[in-house]
């Protein structure tokens, strides 16, 4: 905190201020013209404070094991582009790799990083022979040496999968991302299969790819509607037309500036609370069975990947399909209720009161009701042309388990249950002041550091501690007394002049060596 100034008694007395021979600047000079870079020692613990809170709410997990020893996982997964990087020829040989959170931090913390989030069924590369040998994990215990890190070309995960996220591409429209330059929300499909097998491998897409707009579709709707705001909605009507005007142009500024509203989602795309995933049309068109629950009790209604021209057809299509299901499930039921294999409860029974008792008569009932009838038959033809299929919450319910229809299922883990995703343990020793986890503080850490060290090293570290104090003593007292604030360049100047004295340094080195105290028993 800057010293306050103290009262001008030459003037207070009427006296004009006497003018000093030294060359130390006028105290007004020193106060009031005080330099940017200048900083009172509470405003930087203060402000250390508040970084060390903020990281800790970006990392709050901790940071000290590879999580490759645990296996396989659906974990968040990044790409080291700087250790790895993409050929500027997608068919040139590639040699992807994924690292997980923690070596993201600790071993490629200054690398180039994609974050690709969650990847299902993936084990860590770091430390492998999809690196180099230079390029170690730091957080592995070496077999050889026993000891943490040094690690490296060990063999990975045959079973990982890398699609091209892994080249920081994404979408069907493969787009190099840049956070910075992204614009709306991107979502991520199920994936039902990988791109080997036809499918996305979990790949993000931009809601106009899905529909045939393309990554900016939103640049044709503000052209086709220019009165259009960018959360979709329409500006109030005005007669004056300069406020009309003027909620136009702050609604284009707020574009440009990149704020947090996302364009408007394109014509036929499902609203964020509508569905809880999705499968994207790739994945669908390699598992068609799945087409056949379009539209049903879990499900949305297909989103047709098609051009702008073909929209009329496609509604077309889509009515005449709502319609044709109507008949053919009145027709099965029909069928059922007349050859007896449907219990339904008939409305006479229920206007006299009587009810079947299936329990009483029939007790061997209960034997023969696992094996469930096919659902496909009471569902809508499968629509035809190519769609992704949007799901809510509860659609894992609304398979068909029977016995010709489960094998399709047991192959997609995903479609059974959902999954649980590893998550690193939270940091211990979350400190008091701005954050609810993560490690302690600096000084924390330091302290608990200094417990830990050796007591010759601890000593030899007090000594020298004792040494900078008395050297930085008389280069706080000049700025004590003169009232100025202590700037970057200040500081930098002094400690370049510690660092040129070597013989003090040695000299406080040399008197901790020769400190003949004893340690006391109980210390």
């Amino acid at each position: 905190m800057d010293a306050p100034s103290a009262p001008n008694t030459s003037q207070e007395s009427g006296k004009a201020p006497e003018v000093s021979n030294d060359s130390s600047r006028p105290r007004t000079e020193s106060l009031s013209q005080q330099s940017d870079d200048s900083q009172t020692a509470a405003d930087f613990i203060r402000d250390q404070l508040q970084l060390e809170a903020d990281a800790r709410e970006a990392l709050p997990y901790s940071i000290e094991t590879c999580t490759k020893p645990l296996g396989s996982l659906r974990q968040s997964v990044f790409a080291c582009l700087t250790c790895t990087p993409p050929p500027t020829n997608p068919s040139d040989p590639f040699n992807p790799a994924g690292v997980c959170y923690s070596c993201s931090v600790q071993c490629h913390g200054e690398h180039e990083l994609v974050e690709i989030f969650q990847k299902r069924n993936f084990t860590c590369d770091c430390g492998t022979t999809r690196f180099t040998p230079e390029q170690q994990c730091t957080l592995r215990i070496n077999p050889e040496t026993n000891t943490k890190g040094g690690v490296h070309s060990e063999q990975p995960d045959p079973n990982n999968k890398y699609n091209q996220n892994f080249r920081n591409r994404f979408c069907s429209c493969s787009i190099y991302y840049k956070p910075q330059e992204q614009i709306g929300t991107m979502f991520q499909c199920l994936g039902l299969g990988t791109h080997e097998t036809g499918g996305c491998g979990e790949d993000w897409y931009h809601p106009g790819c899905l529909v045939g707009q393309g990554p900016k579709w939103f640049e044709k709707q503000s052209k086709q509607n220019p009165e259009t705001k960018g959360n979709g909605t329409l500006p109030t009507i005005s007669e004056d037309s300069t406020e009309q005007h003027h909620t136009e142009q702050t609604a284009d500024s707020n574009q440009a500036e990149g704020d947090d509203e996302d364009p408007p989602l394109p014509d036929g795309f499902p609203s964020e609370d509508a569905f809880d995933t999705f499968i994207c049309y790739k994945c669908v068109e390699a598992y068609p069975w799945i087409k056949r629950y379009a539209g049903t009790p879990g499900f949305l209604s297909p989103v047709f990947f098609q051009k702008d021209e073909d929209v009329p057809s496609s509604k077309k299509r889509k009515l005449e399909d709502d319609d044709e299901p109507s008949e053919d499930s009145e027709r099965s039921k029909r069928i059922k209720n007349e050859s007896g294999e449907s219990e339904a409860i008939s409305p006479a029974s229920e206007s006299n009161g009587t009810f079947p008792r299936v329990k009483d008569e029939d007790p061997k009932n209960f034997e023969v009701k696992p094996i469930e009838e096919c659902k496909l038959a009471s569902l809508p033809p499968m629509p035809s042309g190519k769609f992704s299929l949007f799901a809510t919450s509860d659609f894992r319910d609304r398979f068909c388990r029977c016995a010709s229809c489960f094998p399709s299922l047991k192959i997609h883990p995903q479609l059974l249950e959902e999954e649980e995703p590893y998550e690193p343990p939270l940091s211990d020793g979350g400190s008091d002041n701005g954050s609810t986890h993560g490690s302690g503080s600096l000084y924390d850490r330091g302290e608990s550091a200094l417990k830990n060290v050796d007591r010759v090293r601890a000593i030899e570290g007090v000594m020298a501690y004792n040494h900078l104090k008395e050297r930085l003593k008389p280069f706080f007292q000049q700025f004590a007394e003169s009232g100025k604030a202590i700037g970057a360049e200040d500081i930098k100047e002094y400690f370049a002049k510690l660092r040129g004295d070597e013989q003090a340094i040695k000299d406080a080195g040399e008197a901790a060596k020769e400190d003949h105290r004893q340690e006391q028993s109980g210390y």
